[in-house]
C-alpha cells in the first residue's frame, strides 16, 4: 500500500516537472528594440515668406472734375484709353455761357460810355469826381463779370491733368454736372509704376523693424528686402518691389499699420484697382530647423522625440518661430547637441528604447515626394 502511494506521488511530480519544462520551452525571448532613423541637429540659414493681401493703385490717381456747371456735350475718350497731359476729355455745352458772355460784354460797353461821358464834365468841374469814380468802379465790375463768364467758357473744355490711363467714366453725354458732384467725371491714373498697399499687425511691424538693419526708420526701410507679388491668377509678377514708407501708427480700429511698396510696371500688366498678395521674405540666420514630419501635436503644443541616454527617447516641446517649406524654425527646445527621431513618430511613446539608425541631416530635411496627384 505504501509502495502504491509512493509511485503515485512520484508520477505526479514527473508530470509537473514535464509541464514546467514545456512552458519554459514555449516562452519567447524578449524582442530587440525597433530601428528608427535619427539625425544630429544642425544650424542653417533659411528664408521663409509671410503673405499679405494687397491692393494696387497707380502712383498718381488724378480725379477729373468740372470747374463749372453744365451739360456734357461731348466725351472724347473711352475707359482704359491712354491719354497725354492736356488732352481734351470732355466738352460742356457753352451756348448759354456764350449768351452770358455777350450780355457781360454789353454791360462793359455801357459802363465805358458812362465813364467817357463823365471825364470831361469832371475836368470842367461841372460834376463831382465822386461820380466819375463810381462810374469807373461799375466799369471794373462789368469787366470782372465778363472775365468770370469767359473763364467758365474755358472751363467747359475739360482736359487731362496728367499722362495716364482713363478709368471709369461716370457721366456720359447729356448729363448735367457741377463742381459739387460727389463723383468725378473720371480718374486718370499713371501706372508706369504702381503702389501696393498692405498691412502689418503690431507684432509683425516690430519684428520687421528689429530684423532690418539701421538706426532710423528711413534706414530700416532702405534695408528692407525685395518683395514678390502674386497676381490674382496665382502667377508671380516679374518685377520685384520695395517698401517705400509706412504710416508708423497703429490703427486703433484694426490694430494694423499700413505699408506702401512700389513696383515698376514696364509692361502695364498692373493697373489701378488690381489685387494681389505680397510675399515678404524673412531670413532666419544660423537657425535650428527640424522637418515637420518628425513632429506631432499634443494639447496645442508641437512635440518631437529626442534621443537620450541608453537609446531611450523622450518628448520635447518646441517653440517654433517660423515655417519654411517643410521645415519648422525652432526658437527653443533643442540645441545642436541633440539627436531627434526623423520619422515613424506615430509608433513611438515617451521613454521607449529604440535602435537608432543614423541619417544625414541633409537627407532628414528633404521634403517627401508626392506619390499621387489628383
Amino acid at each position: 500500500m505504501r509502495k502504491t502511494n509512493l509511485y503515485t506521488i512520484l508520477g505526479l511530480f514527473l508530470v509537473i516537472v514535464s509541464c514546467g519544462d514545456k512552458q519554459n520551452a514555449a516562452a519567447p525571448s524578449e524582442a530587440p528594440p525597433a530601428p528608427f532613423p535619427v539625425t544630429q541637429i544642425q544650424k542653417m540659414t533659411v528664408t521663409g515668406h509671410t503673405e499679405y493681401p494687397a491692393t494696387i493703385e497707380g502712383i498718381v490717381n488724378s480725379d477729373v472734375r468740372a470747374k463749372t456747371s453744365g451739360y456734357i456735350e461731348k466725351v472724347y475718350v473711352d475707359e482704359g484709353q491712354k491719354v497725354k497731359k492736356g488732352q481734351m476729355l470732355f466738352r460742356l455745352e457753352t451756348q448759354s455761357l456764350s449768351q452770358d458772355a455777350g450780355a457781360a460784354q454789353a454791360r462793359i460797353n455801357v459802363a465805358q460810355v458812362e465813364v467817357d461821358k463823365l471825364i470831361p464834365l469832371v475836368e470842367k468841374n461841372i460834376i463831382s469826381a465822386v461820380q466819375l469814380e463810381t462810374a469807373k468802379a461799375n466799369l471794373a465790375q462789368a469787366k470782372a463779370n465778363y472775365s468770370g463768364v469767359t473763364a467758365n467758357i474755358g472751363y467747359a473744355t475739360i482736359k487731362s491733368p496728367i499722362d495716364g490711363y482713363v478709368g471709369s467714366i461716370n457721366f456720359r453725354e447729356g448729363a448735367l454736372i457741377s463742381p459739387s458732384d460727389a463723383r468725378p467725371l473720371t480718374t486718370v491714373s499713371e501706372i508706369d509704376q504702381v503702389y501696393a498697399f498692405f498691412s502689418f499687425n503690431e507684432a509683425q511691424y516690430i519684428n520687421h523693424l528689429q530684423r532690418s538693419e539701421g538706426t532710423t526708420k528711413a534706414e530700416r526701410i532702405k534695408n528692407s528686402p525685395d518683395l514678390s507679388l502674386i497676381l490674382a491668377n496665382g502667377t508671380e509678377y516679374s518685377e520685384k518691389g520695395r517698401i517705400q514708407t509706412s504710416t508708423g501708427q497703429v490703427n486703433q480700429n484694426t490694430g494694423t499699420i499700413k505699408i506702401r511698396a512700389a513696383f515698376d510696371n514696364p509692361n502695364e500688366i498692373l493697373t489701378n484697382g488690381n489685387s494681389g498678395t505680397i510675399k515678404f521674405p524673412i531670413e532666419y540666420k544660423d537657425a535650428i530647423v527640424v522637418p515637420q514630419t518628425a513632429t506631432f501635436e499634443q494639447q496645442g503644443n508641437i512635440m518631437i522625440f529626442k534621443l537620450v541616454a541608453e537609446n531611450k527617447i523622450e518628448t520635447v516641446i518646441l517653440k517654433v518661430q517660423g515655417t519654411v517649406d517643410n521645415l519648422y524654425v525652432v526658437e527653443s527646445g533643442l540645441d545642436t547637441n541633440d539627436k531627434i527621431v526623423v520619422s515613424g513618430v506615430g509608433k513611438l511613446r515617451n521613454g521607449m528604447v529604440i535602435s537608432p539608425q543614423d541619417t544625414s541631416f541633409e537627407d532628414a530635411i528633404k521634403p517627401i515626394a508626392t506619390l499621387f496627384r489628383n
